[in-house]
């Protein structure tokens, strides 16, 4: 287990100070005993550590100690896999979503884990992926990027997490249903530093998980936001069209984010996260949150639910994947 902060030691200590009839087997009845961990599989300071923490600080008053791990690289699948050969305890979870739990095992010749290693618990958010380019670039909308990209082949770059990510998967579809446009794909390990970048002037183009850090850099001037991926614009950046309404109308995909754990962990551990979990997305501060970084909170998820989500999601890419030809080496 990685180390813990002062903070996080101090609150373990006294979680079980207050729980000393509880035995440290990680069995469901003793559920939880220790300090639980989430990993978001990937780099700090990106959408999944907006996404993640303010679950875990819930979670200090409804399960105990909880404290993050940033496990990047690969797309996610390095923190992915790490989650999938941990004892089923219920002690280490995933901030999984569909590129983690459905794109990568879908891409990847010999992938490290399946879709079957894991139980969905709960979604967390339903996001859009939104285009981000840097304002020298001379683009408005998603009609004058196509215009521009056409004019210059080869001199465009975008930005993604990762091969074989949503953001990725999205990207190639952009660029088929524009005409087969020539712009090169950079992937990085953590959107965070795809976006550095893209500020920098050294991409062009960014496509990323909408978050309230895009949202401020756009307000600096620093960024110029095109277009989302959603079918509806978004509550929280209602002023920002949608690729369908941008003219491209099988350009749509919804995002989402939520927690997993291996899939060998018991019932009543997995209930017992979700049921906290249903509780702390009841509260309106969480909701607003989350909806200030133009992402849609689920207060009505459960384990059985959210598995209908992941299958829905791996029906709807699988042909997708299999028309552009996307595989991860």
């Amino acid at each position: 287990m990685p180390s813990l902060s002062r903070r996080d030691f101090v609150n373990a200590a006294t979680f079980a100070v207050a729980l000393p009839g509880l035995s440290r087997s990680g069995k469901a009845a003793d559920y939880p005993s220790r300090p639980i961990r989430l990993v978001i599989p990937y780099a700090a300071g990106g959408s999944g550590d907006q996404i993640g923490r303010p679950w875990v600080e819930k979670m200090s008053s409804q399960l105990g100690p909880t404290f993050v791990e940033n496990v990047g690289g690969a797309g996610g699948a390095i923190g992915t896999t790490a989650v999938a050969r941990e004892k089923p305890d219920g002690y280490s979870l995933l901030l999984g979503n569909g590129s983690t739990q459905v794109i990568i095992p879908l891409t990847t010749p010999n992938p490290s884990y399946s879709v079957g290693d894991f139980r969905a618990i709960y979604r967390l958010i339903s996001s859009a992926l939104v285009f981000a380019v840097h304002p020298s670039l001379p683009a408005t909308d998603l009609q004058g990027l196509i215009a521009y990209a056409r004019s210059k082949p080869g001199t465009l770059s975008y930005g993604t997490p990762g091969i074989g990510t949503g953001n990725h998967l999205v990207g190639e579809l952009f660029k088929q249903q524009a005409g087969s446009l020539d712009i090169v794909h950079v992937p990085y390990r953590g959107i965070s530093q795809a976006t550095n970048d893209l500020v920098s002037g050294q991409i062009s183009l960014v496509i990323a998980v909408m978050s309230d850090q895009l949202q401020q850099l756009r307000r600096a001037g620093k960024i110029r936001l095109l277009a989302v991926t959603t079918d509806r614009r978004l509550s929280g950046a209602p002023d920002i069209p949608t690729a369908i309404e941008s003219g491209m109308p099988d350009l749509s995909y919804e995002g989402w984010f939520g927690l997993f754990a291996p899939t060998k962990t018991d019932d009543a551990i997995i209930d017992r996260i979700a049921q906290a979990t249903r509780a702390a997305m009841a509260d309106p501060a969480l909701q607003a949150r989350y909806r200030a970084q133009g992402m849609e909170p689920d207060s009505d998820s459960s384990p059985e639910k959210f598995q209908r989500v992941v299958d829905a999601t791996s029906a709807s890419l699988a042909p997708v994947i299999k028309s552009i030809g996307l595989q991860v080496l």
